[in-house]
């Protein structure tokens, strides 16, 4: 008899299917909020050692010009070097505070600030960190100790580098998002990889995505394994990436690393994050379907030779606009952007070798931004493309409506491989496809980010893991560079998948939009008092 049993990459494009919203129907969500049973979005570890980290990103001197200079002259990989890094990349941003309802930003963003991302650094002995695996606690800027190996052997395979661990709690994000949520959780995965590789950057450090490693192994490495330490099953966390934090080609060998962890002390259990839960079982089957194994590293590609364009003109460092980045929640509808900050931020887009983000990931780019420019100064509003690598024009060309122009944009400087597809005033289009909201309409630009779906999926069934990555780290990049540009940005996970298709002229599943966002103008609400984001930790900055 055949097996009907469907295979990996078909659950996958079934769940795809299946969490779509529409202007008919929304994917299925919890219908309302169940607000006594919100997760708590600092995970925590009880009885386990902790190790208070130094505050002092107001003091780091790197400038958002120079944070692109790969030439930078590395500070030591230390204690206080670590504890920088995740100060500027997953540490808190600010607090607001509204009457008597306080919460906190951080750095990296998160669909409706739930953040489902955790992290852990797994690292040899540094000057004033002891060897171990540690969990990140962003809310009082500690790590939590979670295993401790034995000494013998074990700093020798790290060859002067660390390791950073992601992996999501998917509950976070149900409890208010439903079915999509597994959607946003790798949205805010790709945020988080490109965060730490600019944190990383403005140190001069190097960092990357070890793509060759399973899923089951980044769960060994860093606990989330271990039963006994999850008390709530619905609270697990499921492995995301591991980065290397060190010399390009020096990383740890994953067998030789997972065989010391044998005989380590393990300690912590997960604090409960929430008192009741809600089963999504679609989102139980696309995370087993896209579990990635054991494969060998994606091969390099030939990054394309790019002049640098100059950054913003900003008189800010490099810290305080990893700090200051926001999501908008209003746009003024108004505001013109200049088209050299247009084209500054296209630019950033495209990945160069040796150059953060980008240089964090080992495949060349498959997914490619489409805009909705509706007021910047010298170029025509209508829809423009961006094809992010020199084979993808033709992809999406044969992908998208035959009757559109697919003309160079002349004002644009040459490396920059912008089209226009159409000139049209795309208000009203941009703001129906992001769930009807005006915000889209009123920024000086919003976009769709196309993913090459199915080649992609064709490679395995976690490339669609991939893909969410590579579209949150677009937004990152858009979210730094809007800041550094003196405008706001904010991504769009509620937009009408099929409607932006349908717009586009797709016919099948050859290309798919995988992330929304929109850059413009702020309104500013002034009912809002902003807290410094470690106010609550006076005493410890005061002695930082």
């Amino acid at each position: 008899m055949p097996d009907d049993k469907p295979t990996p990459i078909e659950i996958v494009m079934r769940y795809h299917r299946l969490s779509k919203h529409s202007p008919q129907a929304y994917a299925p969500g919890p219908g309302y909020l169940d607000w006594a049973s919100q997760p708590d979005p600092f995970r925590r570890y009880q009885q386990t050692g902790r190790l208070a980290l130094t505050l002092s990103a107001d003091r780091l001197p790197t400038t958002w010009a120079a944070l692109h200079d790969v030439t930078a002259e590395p500070r030591p990989l230390d204690c206080a070097g670590v504890g920088l890094l995740l100060e500027l990349s997953l540490g808190l941003s600010a607090w607001k505070e509204y009457g008597a309802t306080r919460w906190a930003l951080r750095c990296n963003p998160s669909s409706g600030n739930l953040h489902p991302t955790e992290v852990y650094v797994i690292t040899p002995q540094l000057p004033g960190l002891s060897r171990g695996v540690y969990h990140y606690l962003s809310v009082e800027h500690l790590l939590e100790r979670r295993a401790t190996p034995a000494e013998d052997g074990w700093d020798a395979l790290f060859a002067g580098g660390l390791l950073l661990a992601l992996s999501s709690v998917h509950w976070r994000e149900a409890w208010k998002y439903g079915m999509r949520a597994y959607r946003y959780c790798q949205h805010d995965a790709g945020h988080a990889i490109a965060a730490l590789r600019y944190a990383a950057a403005s140190l001069g450090w190097r960092l990357r995505i070890l793509d060759d490693w399973a899923d089951a192994e980044i769960a060994g490495l860093c606990g989330i394994d271990r039963e006994t330490d999850f008390p709530c099953a619905e609270e697990r966390e499921q492995p995301d990436c591991l980065l290397w934090l060190g010399p390009p080609d020096t990383p740890p060998d994953s067998g030789a690393l997972l065989n010391s962890l044998n005989a380590a002390q393990w300690q912590g259990v997960a604090q409960p994050l929430s008192f009741a839960h809600r089963e999504w079982r679609d989102i139980d089957d696309v995370t087993r379907a896209a579990v990635k194994p054991r494969t060998k590293s994606w091969p390099s590609w030939p990054v394309p030779l790019r002049p640098v364009m100059q950054t913003a003109d900003t008189p800010l460092n490099a810290a305080a606009v990893f700090r200051q980045r926001r999501s908008a929640v209003a746009f003024d509808g108004e505001t013109q952007l200049s088209n050299a900050a247009f084209f500054t931020m296209l630019d950033a887009l495209l990945p160069r070798a040796g150059v953060p983000p980008w240089d964090a990931l080992p495949w060349r780019p498959r997914i490619h931004p489409l805009f909705f420019v509706h007021r910047v100064q010298g170029l025509v509003p209508g829809i423009y493309l961006l094809p992010r690598h020199a084979d993808a024009e033709p992809l999406l060309g044969a992908a998208l409506r035959a009757d559109w122009q697919w003309q160079p944009v002349n004002e644009c400087p040459s490396h920059l491989p912008l089209r226009l597809l159409v000139a049209a005033d795309t208000r009203a289009a941009a703001g129906m496809i992001a769930c009807h909201q005006d915000i889209a309409a009123d920024s000086v630009f919003a976009l769709g980010m196309l993913a090459e779906y199915r080649d992609s999926l064709a490679q395995g069934a976690w490339w669609y893991r991939y893909l969410f990555w590579e579209a949150g780290m677009l937004g990152q990049v858009l979210y730094l560079q809007a800041e550094a540009a003196g405008v706001r940005a904010t991504g769009i996970g509620c937009y009408f998948d099929d409607e932006m298709h349908r717009v586009l002229g797709l016919r099948d599943e050859a290309l798919q939009s995988f992330y929304h966002f929109t850059v413009g103008r702020a309104v500013e609400d002034t009912r809002l008092r902003t807290l410094a984001p470690y106010a609550h930790l006076v005493s410890r900055a005061a002695q930082s």
